[in-house]
């Protein structure tokens, strides 16, 4: 490998110990991959807090969690400042009071997860409490080099801005935050960012719930490692947009570039976002590829729904606008437990337009910092409902409840009435 000085002073110890065991796994990390050399990490977004990962060590140390989780290391080390900016996602906010109804923690691993995002804190990591770290100040710029441990947000940023990151997870992105280098390897390199197949959208996208069925769909029909290039007549879509149909297509294929023609950067013409090579694969998505996604996603019939989880990724505040207006004089059923998912700064703007007096006024809660993945479901829950394929795909894995898929609309309509309405 080539090293800079630098960075073989931290290799060898003289920055410290904890940047030394950081460095060792990204050295480890670059032989995997074939790297040669490393480049610089300015933006990290990181899996903090007390959360159920953790909970395969044996110890109430953060140190020592730290070390073997993070670090990979058998080593004990002291957690330092990190190199890179970061912020960080966590299982619960560290002020959560809804312990009970809204996040089922108890008051002990709540002061415990309180305890470690304090060191993460005093690390330099700030508590964005969030899975839209796009959306909350995290903006590396096309060109810029980023780690991140949420899929959605790798994809969003490399396909959107043009900057440059993996999907490396969470242990590789804690070394690279700790030590500021990362693997000059995959989407970090231009060559590795060339689009490798074709897709023609041959439907209109136009809410949030099609582009997020259509990353499903996508994704089903998508080869391993392959960077999509979409093409066709349809509505130029939003940020929010976006945020669903990157969610949905990570989760449903593990794509970290997709090239969207005359949006992505690196994709002001199909050709460019090729290449000017020919695609390995043309794929056509239509009206029956997407019937056929729904039909798989959700549950049929008329059935009494206990939960529903709705904001993954976290909501926008447009968004919930748009449900605060929906909900406003209506009322959720009592047997129907709601929850809407946001990042801590959008919540405080909900709070400031009353959207959120609103939306729990109708029965609902209105929660930031964690989601039905990280937190767990509710008691008692036999049939749930989604407006986000990616927290339908991850729920079934995690309950044996009945699930159900639809739009933000079918679903409140659902949980007002009791029943799944959706069609």
């Amino acid at each position: 490998m080539k090293l800079s000085d630098k960075e073989k002073m931290i290799l060898d110890g003289q920055k410290g110990l904890v940047k030394q065991k950081a460095m060792e796994l990204i050295v480890r990390y670059c032989r995997v991959v074939g790297a040669e050399t490393l480049c610089k990490v300015t933006w990290a977004d990181l899996f903090c807090g007390s959360h159920h990962y953790l909970d395969v060590v044996p110890s109430d140390d953060f140190d020592v969690i730290f070390s073997k989780m993070s670090l990979c290391s058998s080593e004990i080390v002291n957690l330092e400042k990190m190199d890179a900016q970061c912020i960080c996602f966590s299982g619960v906010d560290a002020d959560c009071s809804e312990v009970s109804d809204g996040m089922l923690m108890s008051p002990e691993k709540k002061a415990r997860n309180a305890r470690f995002l304090s060191r993460f804190v005093d690390a330099g990591v700030v508590l964005s409490g969030n899975c839209i770290p796009y959306l909350t100040g995290f903006i590396p710029l096309m060109g810029e080099h980023f780690v991140s441990c949420e899929s959605s947000a790798v994809l969003f940023m490399n396909s959107a801005w043009g900057a440059c990151g993996n999907g490396d997870g969470i242990e590789a992105s804690f070394c690279a935050a700790v030590c500021g280098r990362t693997p000059l390897a995959g989407k970090h390199l231009p060559e590795n960012r060339i689009g490798t197949d074709l897709v023609v959208v041959d439907i209109e996208p136009r809410s949030v719930h099609d582009w997020d069925l259509l990353g499903y769909t996508l994704g089903r029909q998508l080869p391993p490692h392959s960077i999509p290039v979409l093409t066709g007549d349809y509505p130029r879509p939003t940020s929010i947009q976006l945020k669903a149909f990157f969610a949905s297509l990570a989760c449903a294929a593990g794509t970290e570039l997709c090239h969207i023609v005359g949006l992505t950067p690196e994709a002001g013409t199909h050709g460019q976002a090729l290449n000017h090579r020919k695609p390995n694969l043309t794929i056509e998505i239509g009206a029956v590829d997407m019937t056929a996604s729904l039909q798989e996603l959700s549950g049929h019939g008329r059935e009494k729904i206990d939960y529903v989880s709705l904001g993954c990724p976290h909501y926008h505040i447009d968004e919930l606008r748009r449900i605060a207006a929906y909900l406003d004089g209506k009322r959720i059923h009592p047997d129907t437990t709601v929850h809407l998912w946001t990042a801590g700064t959008i919540k405080h703007m909900a709070d400031r337009c009353g959207y959120t007096e609103t939306i729990e006024d109708a029965g609902a809660r209105l929660l930031t910092g964690s989601c039905p993945s990280t937190r767990g479901y509710p008691d008692g829950v036999r049939s749930a409902a989604y407006d986000s394929a990616k927290q339908r795909i991850s729920a079934a894995q995690e309950t044996d409840a009945k699930l159900f898929y639809g739009s933000w609309k079918a679903c409140l309509q659902s949980a007002i009435s009791g029943y799944w309405e959706g069609r």
